[in-house]
């Protein structure tokens, strides 16, 4: 099954969809650095980066009619600067809104699935007027805006049609869910928003992929049977105190006889086992893996605690933001997490380089979708267009 990804970036989203079995015909991206990150990797011989045909294009520009065959799934994450609960709040007045342009490919090209993701502030009470025109122009991409109408006389437009009996164009069946990374094995807290176009003419159920892992299966894990700790070799002595709110739901666990039927979600510590510290010497053997000092915590930013997913990791507007990107150590301490525990934390593998400097490394990582969320929800799409086999 073929497939093109939009908006690229480091290539989190499209390496999950090449996981799941999609062949890429395109990847695109814009911006030069990420660019730099992507081919670096073919260089390398990175499956499946390895394979990809990377065009370094602007989206509003790509003449998709130079596409040889069928295509099948689109993918890609609209840049989410102009819904970003850490940015300016734009939105639709964001030049940098690039969501027509995701509902262009899916009109010129009309493939059986579309997914697209975004930040959890797109659900914004701000923005719900717009979410509803994503929605909908997903739904009706052929209903396209006029050349001097603008967004809220399209919606109307788009809003009339939704409400008639009869449709003689390719319309899609679009859901959309906020979907947490750590619920799908990622070591991340990450919220994202993903929307999910299934074209009307494919008359199969669909669903979005259900959480493999969960919180209170770590927790058992970690404060019932033990296992957690045993695992790492943390002798009792070491094992830092249960917090005090914890405990109630710990002694329901016990009094009930609970046993998880999901997985425990991943820790930072899951995460980085292998790892030296990235201040030892035998840290310089290991790409990426650099310490940066001058990490401090402050008000609303104390890093993230080595035995829960980590924090969601953010871009910043100028590289490393602050404390979302540190790790909390036994000791009390806190450093910033190194490119290499980042990847990590993203699901990239370790053989994925980031070439560029630290902070424009950290910016790519933290743009990026996790490659086992984005193949979560790839593989469901994939099962369901194979004919649920």
């Amino acid at each position: 099954m073929n497939s093109i990804e939009l908006f690229a970036g480091a290539g989190g989203l499209a390496m999950g969809i090449s996981n799941s079995g999609f062949i890429h015909k395109a990847v695109i991206e814009y911006d030069a650095d990420s660019c730099e990150t992507l081919r670096e990797n073919q260089k390398r011989g990175v499956k499946p980066v390895a394979a990809w045909p990377i065009f370094q294009h602007d989206v509003r520009e790509f003449d998709y009619s130079a596409l040889n065959g069928e295509i099948t799934l689109i993918a890609g994450g609209p840049p989410c600067q102009p819904f970003s609960l850490a940015g300016k709040h734009r939105g639709f007045n964001d030049r940098r809104d690039l969501f027509p342009e995701a509902v262009r490919a899916v009109r010129e090209l009309q493939p059986k699935a579309a997914i697209f993701e975004n930040v959890k502030g797109l659900l914004r009470p701000a923005f719900s007027n717009y979410f509803e025109y994503i929605v909908l122009q997903l739904s009706y991409p052929f209903l396209e805006a006029g050349r001097d109408e603008g967004w809220e006389g399209h919606l109307s437009r788009l809003e009339r049609h939704h409400t008639q009996s009869r449709r003689k164009n390719v319309s899609y069946k679009v859901l959309f869910r906020l979907l947490n990374a750590a619920d799908y094995g990622v070591p991340q807290k990450r919220e994202r928003v993903f929307f999910v176009a299934i074209r009307a003419d494919i008359d199969l159920e669909w669903n979005f992929p259900p959480p493999t892992h969960s919180h209170e299966a770590l927790l058992f894990d970690q404060w019932v049977s033990g296992a957690y700790w045993k695992r790492h070799g943390v002798s009792p002595r070491h094992i830092p105190k249960m917090e005090e709110r914890l405990a109630p739901k710990i002694r329901r666990m016990e009094s009930r006889l609970f046993e998880p039927t999901l997985k425990p979600w991943v820790t930072v510590r899951d995460a980085i086992i292998g790892l030296p510290d990235p201040r030892a010497k035998e840290a310089r053997a290991i790409p990426n893996h650099v310490f940066n000092g001058g990490a401090k915590t402050y008000p609303g930013h104390t890093g993230s605690p080595l035995d829960e997913p980590a924090k969601t990791l953010k871009a910043g507007d100028h590289g490393v933001p602050g404390g979302e990107n540190m790790v909390v150590l036994p000791s009390g301490e806190v450093r910033y997490f190194t490119v290499r525990e980042s990847a990590r934390l993203q699901t990239f593998p370790d053989k994925y380089l980031f070439p560029r400097t630290w902070t424009e490394s950290m910016r790519q990582i933290g743009n990026a979708v996790p490659v086992k969320l984005g193949q979560a929800v790839a593989e469901s799409v994939a099962t369901l267009l194979r004919g649920g086999n």
